[in-house]
């Protein structure tokens, strides 16, 4: 069984790389075990909002810090990126900070893709290029003069010439039964976010990963099970409420985010979503204790790896305040 881990959301659609290096930073010295960061081209939000280069970031938190695990928080190895390009970057980082680096992967974001001139496709064949490119990377990960032939990817006698003398973990990242099931299948992890129905954890999602990984040979229990827990922890309930604005898409239904790759569109139809709305995704509290209970949810189904998303402006403060109010709370658990 794997220990319980506390990690921080390094939101770098909402903050400049230099300012957000500061929060990793600070993370790790507010007791936090992990920093993990999304790979976006495009942030949710047009005005006020920032994508740097995830895999460059990460190097730089990787120098700046001794003892967090960082990683992707999910990287997208399909359209952007060949996979082979994947592997040797998180090689090289598994090289400059051994044992404290994650792959996380998922199938992909349109808004990310798309504002390249690349054709989205529909979901089979996202699924499709998502479990290729698995293949791939752990092919090239474990062996020398690598040929692959697959339905989206070729490599002719390729090598990952510097790698760690342990494949770095991979996470997959999924939101339906089959993607989870592959995950439990093929990944060292799982990834998932908080905040939606919670049949859909019970009845859908764990089922699925259990069931993937049992046909791998192994159970729920060897997989780092990670779930991105949206928070929003301030004494003050106003503030707290009003924080979740900047990251309103989150709200919209997946009807209404259907087909939007523009970040202005996107900002739009969020900025027309009320606080209640905004607030629904997120955990909002006041008092300690009450978040506490309410993050146990989901240590109680079974998640190992809880990786905060607070979405106010000042994460200096949330960092602080949920390193003295919340994390040694969580630990007694």
């Amino acid at each position: 069984m794997n220990a319980i881990r506390f990690g921080y959301k390094a939101s770098n659609e909402q903050f400049a790389p230099r300012e957000l290096l500061s929060y990793g930073v600070l993370a790790e010295e507010c007791g936090f075990d992990s920093v993990f960061v999304s790979d976006h081209l495009q942030p949710w939000r047009h005005e006020g909002g920032h994508a740097p280069f995830a895999m460059t970031w990460l190097a730089a938190l990787g120098a700046r810090t001794e003892r967090v695990t960082i990683g992707t928080s999910v990287l997208t190895p399909t359209f952007r990126y060949h996979p082979a390009i994947v592997a040797q970057a998180f090689a090289t980082l598994g090289c400059l900070f051994p044992g404290r680096v994650v792959l996380g992967m998922g199938s992909g974001e349109s808004m990310n893709e798309v504002p390249l001139g690349l054709v989205w496709p529909d979901g089979k064949e996202r699924f499709a290029r998502f479990r290729e490119a698995v293949r791939l990377i752990r092919a090239l990960w474990a062996g020398e003069r690598v040929t692959f032939e697959g339905d989206f990817y070729r490599t002719d006698k390729a090598t990952i010439y510097d790698r760690p003398d342990e494949p770095v973990p991979l996470w997959l990242a999924a939101s339906g039964p089959a993607a989870t099931r592959f995950a439990g299948r093929a990944g060292d992890g799982y990834i998932t976010t908080s905040g939606k129905d919670p049949a859909l954890y019970t009845d859908t999602l764990l089922p699925a990963v259990t069931e993937g990984a049992e046909k791998a040979g192994r159970q729920v229990a060897d997989l780092e099970m990670m779930i991105e827990v949206k928070v929003s922890f301030d004494h003050d309930r106003d503030a707290a409420m009003a924080a979740t604005h900047f990251w309103g898409a989150l709200g919209l239904t997946p009807e209404q985010k259907q087909g939007v790759e523009d970040p202005v569109e996107m900002q739009r139809l969020a900025d027309a979503l009320s606080v209640e709305q905004t607030a629904k995704r997120f955990i909002v509290s006041t008092d300690p204790d009450e978040h506490v209970q309410k993050i146990k949810t989901y240590l109680d189904l079974g998640f190992n790896h809880l990786v905060f998303h607070a979405p106010g402006p000042d994460q200096a403060k949330f960092l602080k305040l949920y390193g003295e109010e919340i994390l040694p709370r969580l630990r007694v658990l």
